[in-house]
This record gives structure tokens, C-alpha cells and sequence, in this order.
């Protein structure tokens, strides 16, 4: 990773070992850009497809939740202090694929007689131990006081019957930040060990630090989403830890709204599927990682030839697991409720392969920074039902964010 750091554009993907989803590589190394796109909202769909259309090769970057501005007549007017591009995807010079003890590289023609250079360089690295820097204090956009009113009024809206669920979130954030990246992504994917995580640097100046479970890839025809709805804690006492799981196993109302997106995702998917083939392969499965138990459920379909690989995303974006239901009712009320743009946070990040193939995660649990601004910014939110006690809630949004607080404090 240090080699890596000479580069305007890198992208580096973890699945940590992972073995319970649907990881192509153990772990993705891409560098330096030959060509990329950036734009913001307007036509971004279109212009993504013409350019991965024409590459047909190996492009890594990432579509804002914002995009929904594309899709449907909705605005985007909140605070936005990190002032990421909408849409930003680059074709790389250099990409080095892990796959268990196999090694595969790539390089464009013209950078091939750089890989013998590259790798006595990469072999005579240090991995350097990168002093931990201060930073000062985390700040949160919306106050606890502000949050229950703000989450009153969507309870509000779902008794009337205008929703059935929506994800309200909430901003942390710090002024005035200089911190080190690469070190804080270590540390993040050392302590969170997620499905996924990435770490991903543009243009020296925006830099994206995920650890998400929330997965989206294409294989062929086979589309598969994984939403994530349901959390409880994890504890280091084994016996406290199983009851916390336990517990999640059966709430009704976790249940409940795992269900409803798993329904949404369905639908979404069934856009672009060829008939008969949009399936749950697993529903409400309970999944358990380093900071929480997840409730995640696999729903599958088979992209009809008709469609494109971009078309499959529009048409299912942004995810439902980070809207709600019905999703452009939820994206309308949730847009004058918040106080931050989203921005990349709700988005997806990940790569097209040259066959058509992509693998993207819903960008959750990750540390966002402008290093230009010196913002740094996280958010975290949770699904809100008619079941909902808002109090929990609340407290499930900090669990959430305790491992970003962790890695900055």
C-alpha cells in the first residue's frame, strides 16, 4: 500500500477473508489513471455507459447518491462540506488482483516495461509506521434533542401512510482536519474486518476510507444484491454476545424492515430481469462481524440481454437499504428532513471488469475527507418503521458510528 501512494488515483479493495458472499478477488490493487470520467448528476448515467461502453476494460470508481437527481425529479440542496464529484471512474494503468496464492497483474501496453522496475520497488518498500496525528474534536451535525424531533416527524409521515420506511441519517464531522489516510483505513479495516472494504484516492485530494457489507455485483447475467437491515451489538463475553444475536434473530420489527427492502430490492431488480428469474436466495440470514451482528438478506435475478450493465444500475439506484420505501416518496422527505447532502455516503463504490462484470458496496461505515477543505466527514443512520422507538433508534445510529469516532478520537 505504500508503493501505491505515489499515485493520483488509487483504488484498494479487502474482503478480509470473507467467505460467506460473493467476493471475485481477496484483494484489488489499482493505480493511476489513463483515462476517467467526472461529472456531476446531470446526464451522469448516460455518460458513464458511453464510457464504459468504450473502454471495455477495467474502470474503478463511484456513483454519489446524488445521482438520484438523474433518475428522478429530486433535488439535492443540504449542506455539503466535503464537496466530493457526483460521479468519478478512471481506467487504470496498473491493477494487481489477488485471488488465494494467485497473482494476477495487469498493465496497459504502454506501462509494461515499468513492471520489473515497479516490483524492486515494491519489494523494497517499507511499510512504514505512520505516526497517528491529532485532530480536533468530532462534532454532530444534529444534537440527540434534534434528532427525536426530526425522527418524530417521519413517524409522522409513515402513520399517515405517505411511507412505509425510511433511513433517516445524521452527519459527524471535523474543521480543520489533517489526517493520514492510509492510516486511518488501516486501522478502520483492522478493527471492522468488513465484507468489503475500500480505500480509494482521487486526485490527491478526495479520499473515501469504506468498510461496507453491502454488496451489489453483477457475474455474467446473475445479479446479486445483499441489503443489510438489522443490528445489534457484539460483546467479548460469548454468552452476552449469543443473547444479543438471539435477540436479533427474532425482533419483529428488525424483521419487518429487512422484509420491506427485500421486497423494494425485488422489485428494482425485476426493471431489468429476465422473467421468472428474480429470486431470495436468503432471507434475514444473521451475519456477525467485529463491531455488530447484521441481518442480510440475498436476492438475485438474471439481467435480461435487452439491458445494459448500467441500465441494472440505474435502475436500482440509489439502494433501497439506504432510502426506504416507496423510494422516491422516502428520497423527497428525507431530503427536507436531513441537514447534510449525502454525497458519496449512501452511494456505491467499487469497478467494472472489460466482460461487463462490476462489484460495487453501498457506502456505510466510512470515513469521507477532503483533504483540500480539511473536512472530514461520517454518517450513520438507521431505518425507521411504524414499530420504531425512537430512543433506540438513536442508539443504534451511535453503535454505528463507534468505530469511525474510535479511529479519529
Amino acid at each position: 500500500m505504500t508503493w501505491s501512494q505515489q499515485f493520483r488515483e488509487v483504488v484498494f479493495m479487502d474482503s478480509n477473508d470473507y467467505q460467506q458472499n460473493y467476493s471475485s478477488y481477496d484483494c484489488i490493487l489499482a493505480v493511476d489513471a489513463f483515462t476517467a470520467i467526472k461529472t456531476d448528476y446531470h446526464n451522469a448515467f448516460e455518460d458513464l455507459k458511453h464510457y464504459q461502453q468504450s473502454a471495455k476494460d477495467w474502470l474503478f470508481g463511484y456513483l454519489s447518491y446524488d445521482l438520484k437527481n438523474n433518475i428522478e425529479i429530486l433535488q439535492s440542496n443540504n449542506f455539503d462540506g466535503l464537496d466530493f464529484p457526483d460521479l468519478f471512474f478512471f481506467q487504470p494503468k496498473k491493477i494487481f488482483l489477488l485471488k488465494g496464492n494467485e497473482l494476477e497483474i495487469h498493465y496497459l501496453n504502454m506501462c509494461v516495461e515499468e513492471m520489473e522496475s515497479d516490483f524492486e520497488e515494491i519489494v523494497a518498500t517499507q511499510e512504514s509506521r505512520i505516526k497517528p496525528q491529532e485532530i480536533p474534536i468530532i462534532q454532530q451535525r444534529i444534537s440527540k434533542e434534534n434528532y427525536l424531533e426530526k425522527a418524530s416527524k417521519i413517524l409522522e409521515h409513515i402513520h399517515r401512510g405517505d411511507i412505509y420506511e425510511a433511513n433517516f441519517c445524521m452527519e459527524f464531522y471535523v474543521e480543520n482536519a489533517i489526517i493520514n489516510p492510509l492510516e486511518k483505513f488501516q486501522k478502520l479495516n483492522e478493527i471492522s474486518k468488513p465484507p468489503l472494504a475500500v480505500y480509494f484516492k482521487n486526485n490527491k485530494q478526495f479520499f473515501t476510507l469504506c468498510l461496507s457489507g453491502t454488496i451489489f455485483k453483477k457475474e455474467g447475467e446473475l445479479l446479486i444484491s445483499q441489503p443489510i437491515k438489522g443490528t445489534s451489538k457484539r460483546f467479548i463475553d460469548p454468552i452476552e454476545d449469543e443473547k444479543s444475536r438471539y435477540k436479533l434473530v427474532n425482533d419483529k420489527k428488525e424483521r419487518t424492515e429487512n422484509i420491506m427492502i427485500t421486497d423494494l430490492v425485488r422489485n428494482d431488480l425485476s426493471k431489468t430481469a429476465q422473467k421468472g428469474s428474480v429470486k431470495v436466495e436468503e432471507l434475514c440470514g444473521i451475519y456477525s462481524f467485529e463491531q455488530v451482528h447484521q441481518m442480510i438478506s440475498t436476492i438475485t435475478s438474471k439481467l435480461d440481454s435487452q439491458y445494459s450493465v448500467i441500465d441494472a444500475i440505474k435502475t436500482t439506484f440509489p439502494m433501497g437499504s439506504m432510502t426506504g420505501t416507496p423510494k422516491v416518496s422516502v428520497m423527497k422527505i428525507i431530503e427536507e428532513i436531513e441537514e447534510t447532502k449525502r454525497g458519496l455516503y449512501s452511494g456505491a463504490v467499487g469497478y467494472f471488469d472489460p466482460n461487463g462484470n462490476f462489484d460495487f458496496n453501498v457506502v456505510i461505515r466510512s470515513i469521507l475527507y477532503n483533504q483540500e477543505n480539511k473536512y472530514v466527514s461520517f454518517s450513520v443512520g438507521s431505518a425507521l418503521t411504524s414499530q420504531s422507538i425512537l430512543e433506540k433508534e438513536y442508539e443504534e445510529c451511535l453503535l454505528k458510528a463507534k468505530a469511525m469516532r474510535d479511529v479519529l478520537s
